[in-house]
């Protein structure tokens, strides 16, 4: 298997005012009849790598939002007992509605001349992309039949790329440790509750004994704004 990643270009970030300076350079030399074509050309150059760099900054903003967002997904798929996967299904589902809200999209390019090749592309709205190449042999377990094994790899490329694209993480449907570490309030959350215990003067173990757990870390997750609002209820006025 081969993956072939297109990686972000190292450029500085153009500010407003260079891009403001930018276009009115154009605009002056557009306005000139007098100016050299080949002059006129550079100038045009230069514009579309500053609105490159500016594209590529909001690209990286848009991602860096969007990341905390991205819930890992339910491994449903059954390699025949080898291993689970994430469905393409699932993936495709849980990410659509996410990526619309920061302005992404996700498309694939395929090619199945030799080996079955699927790009998957990342596309922003303000116009910067990232892509990246997976090459699979067609897969014919469980007495596939041709085309059924190119089908099977390009989805398994559509779970590849998209996963390395968006960095997506997957955890099995019977994953103990997963469901507990969502079913419990998180550090952050635990940090915050035993602040606002010390802020408001609250007796930590008395507030344990009430909420019927040993320690903040054992409060469900889903009770974590009644814990809140509890503790907000010990504040003197």
């Amino acid at each position: 298997m081969n993956m072939v990643a297109k990686q972000p270009e190292k450029a500085p970030i153009p500010s407003t005012n260079e891009l403001s300076s930018v276009f009115s350079i154009v605009a002056r030399a557009a306005a000139d009849p007098s100016i050299d074509i080949d002059k006129f050309e550079r100038i045009m150059q230069m514009q579309e790598r500053a609105l490159a760099r500016q594209a590529a900054s909001e690209f990286a903003d848009a991602m860096a939002s969007m990341q905390s967002e991205l819930p890992s997904i339910g491994e449903r798929g059954d390699a025949a007992g080898r291993y689970k996967f994430a469905l393409w299904e699932d993936i495709n589902q849980a990410i659509k509605p996410i990526m619309q809200k920061h302005g992404f999209s996700l498309s694939f390019r395929t090619d199945t001349q030799d080996k079955v090749a699927v790009t998957g592309v990342l596309s922003h709205r303000n116009g910067h992309r990232e892509e990246t190449t997976v090459t699979l042999p067609a897969d014919p377990s469980g007495n596939k039949n041709a085309v059924q094994a190119v089908a099977s790899a390009v989805s398994y490329g559509k779970r590849y790329t998209a996963s390395a694209l968006l960095n997506l993480t997957s955890h099995g449907e019977d994953d103990d440790a997963f469901r507990t570490a969502a079913d419990y309030i998180s550090e952050a959350q635990e940090i915050e509750l035993r602040d606002l215990a010390e802020a408001v003067g609250a007796n930590l173990p008395a507030f344990l004994k009430f909420l019927k757990v040993a320690k903040l870390s054992d409060i469900p997750a889903k009770n974590f704004t009644a814990a809140k609002v509890a503790l907000e209820a010990k504040r003197k006025p």
